[in-house]
C-alpha cells in the first residue's frame, strides 16, 4: 500500500546537495579502500593473489546484499532512521577489519561492510524525491558526482596511506570518518517520511512486480550490470598489472590511478542535464562508447602508462554517464517507490560488479591483461549491442 506523495522539491537546498554528495562519496569509499592494498594484505595473510581478490569481491557482495534486503526500507521506514542505523554498523565493521588478525576474518569483516556502506542507495531516491521535476536529473547527477568522487578517489587514499602507514591504517582512518559523518548527519539531514504501509514481505514482493511491469527498469537494470561489470574488472585486475612488469609501482602509485579516473565526476552534472533536456537514452549511448573505446585502448596499452591512462579517464566518464542516465529513467518510472526501484537496479549493478571482480582475477590468472580488456570489453559490447537494438525499436 502506497500514500499519495506530496511534492517536496522546495526542501532540497545546496547545502544539503552538497551533504548527500559527500557522504555518498565518504561511504561509498569503504568499499573500494581494499583494491590498491589487495597485495599487501596477501603478503600479511599469506594468501595468493587469486585468493585474496575475494576480499573485493565479497566486499561487493555484501554491498549488493545491503542493497536488496534495506535499501527497500526506504519506501516503508524514515530514511533518516536508516541511514544513521547503517553508518553506525559501518563505522564498527571497518575497525573490525583494521584489527583481523587472518584471512577469515578479514573476508568476514569485508562482507559486512559492504552490507552496511549502501547509505548512498537510500540518499538518491531521497535526492530525487526532494527535487523538483524539472531538475531532478542536474540534482541526482550532482550527488552522483560525490559517489564516483568516493570510488575513485578511495583507491588514491587507500594506496597512499597504505604506502606509508600500512594496510590496516586505511581501515582504521576509515572507521574514523564514518563515525564523524554520523554525528554530522545526526544534526543535519532531514526527515523523509515513508511512502509504502505496507509489511516487509508485501514491500519485497512488490520488487518482483516492478520488474515485470516495467522494460524500463528491466533495460536499466541489465545494462548496468555489464558496464559496471566491466568497471569492477578493470580496477580489481589494476593492481596486478602495475604492480608488476613492466611498471613495478608500489599501493601509493596504483592509488593515484584513482585520481586520473575521478575527472569521469565531472561528466555527472552535464549528462545530468543533458538527461533533462535531451533524454536519458541519448546520454546513455554516449556514455557505453566512451566505455567500449577505452577498453580497445587499454587492450594494446600494458605496456604503456599513456594509453591506460587515457582508457581510464574515458572508462570513468562513460561509467558515470551510463549510470546517470539510467537512474534519470529509472526514477522517472514511479516516484513513491523511488527505494524499491533503485534497489533493482543497483542490485543488479552490483552484480554485475561482483561477478566482473570475481571474474576478472580469475581472467588475470590465465591470460592476463589481454584477457582482462577482451572480457571486459565484451561486457560493453553487449550492452552497447543492447542499446543499438532499443534505438532501432523504441523511441528516446
Amino acid at each position: 500500500m502506497t500514500l499519495p506523495v506530496k511534492r517536496k522539491g522546495s526542501r532540497i537546498t545546496n547545502t544539503l546537495v552538497i551533504l548527500m554528495a559527500v557522504t555518498c562519496g565518504m561511504v561509498v569509499a569503504n568499499i573500494y579502500y581494499n583494491q590498491p592494498l589487495l597485495l599487501m594484505m596477501a603478503d600479511t595473510f599469506g594468501v595468493s593473489d587469486n585468493k585474496v581478490s575475494v576480499i573485493a569481491t565479497i566486499t561487493q557482495v555484501g554491498y549488493t546484499l545491503g542493497l536488496l534486503l534495506i535499501v527497500p526500507l526506504g519506501d516503508k521506514t524514515e530514511r533518516r532512521k536508516l541511514i544513521l542505523w547503517k553508518l553506525a554498523g559501518a563505522t564498527i565493521c571497518m575497525w573490525v577489519a583494521a584489527a583481523s588478525m587472518n584471512y577469515y576474518m578479514m573476508v568476514a569483516a569485508s562482507l559486512f561492510i559492504g552490507f552496511f556502506s549502501a547509505v548512498p542507495q537510500l540518499l538518491l531516491p531521497m535526492a530525487a524525491t526532494l527535487a523538483p521535476d524539472e531538475a531532478r536529473g542536474r540534482i541526482v547527477g550532482k550527488v552522483m558526482s560525490g559517489l564516483l568522487i568516493g570510488i575513485l578517489l578511495s583507491r588514491t587514499l587507500s594506496g597512499i596511506i597504505g604506502a606509508h602507514l600500512g594496510w590496516r591504517a586505511v581501515f582504521l582512518l576509515g572507521g574514523g570518518m564514518m563515525a564523524i559523518l554520523l554525528i554530522v548527519l545526526y544534526r543535519l539531514l532531514p526527515a523523509d517520511p515513508p511512502t509504502f504501509t505496507g509489511s516487509y514481505s508485501s514491500l519485497m514482493k512488490s520488487l518482483v512486480s516492478m520488474i515485470k511491469t516495467y522494460p524500463p527498469l528491466r533495460h536499466a537494470a541489465l545494462t548496468s550490470f555489464l558496464t559496471f561489470g566491466a568497471f569492477s574488472m578493470f580496477w580489481t585486475t589494476l593492481v596486478f598489472l602495475l604492480e608488476g612488469s613492466p611498471f613495478f609501482y608500489k599501493s601509493d602509485m596504483v592509488g593515484l590511478f584513482g585520481l586520473i579516473g575521478a575527472c569521469g565526476a565531472l561528466a555527472a552534472p552535464a549528462a545530468g542535464k543533458s538527461a533533462d533536456t535531451r533524454g536519458p537514452q541519448f546520454t546513455l549511448r554516449l556514455g557505453v562508447v566512451a566505455m567500449l573505446l577505452s577498453f580497445v585502448i587499454m587492450g594494446f596499452s600494458a605496456a604503456s602508462l599513456t594509453g591506460l591512462i587515457i582508457g581510464v579517464i574515458l572508462l570513468d566518464i562513460g561509467q558515470q554517464v551510463v549510470h546517470i542516465s539510467n537512474q534519470s529513467k529509472v526514477f522517472a518510472l514511479l516516484p513513491e517507490a523511488r527505494s524499491r526501484l533503485n534497489t533493482v537496479y543497483m542490485t543488479s549493478a552490483f552484480s554485475g560488479g561482483a561477478l566482473g571482480s570475481l571474474l576478472g582475477a580469475q581472467v588475470w590468472s590465465h591470460w592476463q591483461w589481454t584477457g582482462v580488456c577482451f572480457l571486459g570489453g565484451t561486457f560493453v559490447l553487449a550492452a552497447f549491442l543492447m542499446n543499438f537494438q532499443q534505438r532501432n525499436n523504441t523511441p528516446s
